[in-house]
């Protein structure tokens, strides 16, 4: 069907023209120069960039080659979930070596993350990644290094059916980022993987966790010494936060203190 001429008028070409302007200012501004303005622009690309801000893969095909040593080879699956095929009793016995750091009950007054009613598929995780060397720390790499398949479900099952203290009321106001994020930044909040809004799978609740561990692991997936997590989801969000953001968001879920429990020193401010 033709637009009759008539209707073509000056104002009606002018309306048109201003909105192909528009349009063609849209694309080059969300396709092109939003993404190369992103901290993360660097880590994948033009084209990887454009990808993200559309919300497509960036590739179609066969999927694309891991070559980072540091990425978890852990696929978050069904099974993983529950007791994630774990004896409570045999990983009870194993638990034992684990006291000195995480405590008796899995709750621990040190810089070191609490444990008690953690998701099965969260300490699994970890622990198969220290093992493999994909997550690094002296201590755990050399205490995994000795434990089977087997093993550290047995441990993911323990761990996860011990009650999870309550925390107490948070005595820091919630953050902007926990509860809604920054989506001009692609920020999500972190309640909606964490808890508060959602869980997902392989996200570890973190009511309670010591302040410095939180920070320093939001620090770590910021610089890339941490690259362990599921398709660089935390690195990307890491990467967007402030110094003053990673502080407050840390200080937030390590001020939902546990009762009962003496928390860690915080360093001076």
């Amino acid at each position: 069907m033709t637009v009759p001429p008539k209707l073509l008028t000056g104002p009606v070409r002018l309306a048109l023209a201003a909105l192909a302007v528009l349009l063609v200012l849209s694309v080059l501004v969300g396709f092109l120069w939003l993404p190369m303005v992103k901290p993360d622009f660097a880590q994948g690309g033009l084209w990887d960039a454009i990808c993200r801000a559309a919300g497509v893969p960036a590739s179609w095909s066969a999927p694309l080659a891991s070559t980072d040593a540091g990425a978890s080879r852990v696929a978050m699956v069904p099974a993983l979930t529950g007791s994630a095929g774990g004896d409570v009793g045999k990983g009870g016995t194993l638990a034992q070596r684990c006291t000195m750091c995480h405590g008796a009950r899995g709750v621990s007054a040190s810089d070191v993350p609490n444990l008690a009613g953690q998701y099965s598929e969260v300490t699994y995780k970890q622990l198969v990644d220290y093992k493999n060397g994909q997550r690094r720390h002296t201590l755990m790499q050399a205490l995994a290094q000795g434990l089977e398949d087997q093993d550290i479900r047995d441990l993911a099952a323990f761990y996860a059916q011990l009650p999870r203290p309550s925390p107490a009321l948070a005595a820091t106001p919630v953050p902007a980022l926990v509860n809604v994020g920054d989506p001009m930044r692609n920020v999500a909040p972190c309640a909606s993987c964490h808890g508060g809004i959602d869980q997902k799978p392989g996200s570890p609740w973190l009511e309670g966790m010591p302040h410095a561990y939180l920070a320093g692991q939001l620090k770590a997936f910021a610089a890339g010494e941490r690259r362990n997590d599921g398709h660089g989801v935390m690195r990307n969000i890491a990467r967007q936060m402030k110094p003053e953001e990673i502080e407050a968001t840390a200080r937030y879920y390590a001020s939902r203190t546990i009762e009962g429990v003496r928390p860690a020193a915080e360093p001076a401010r």
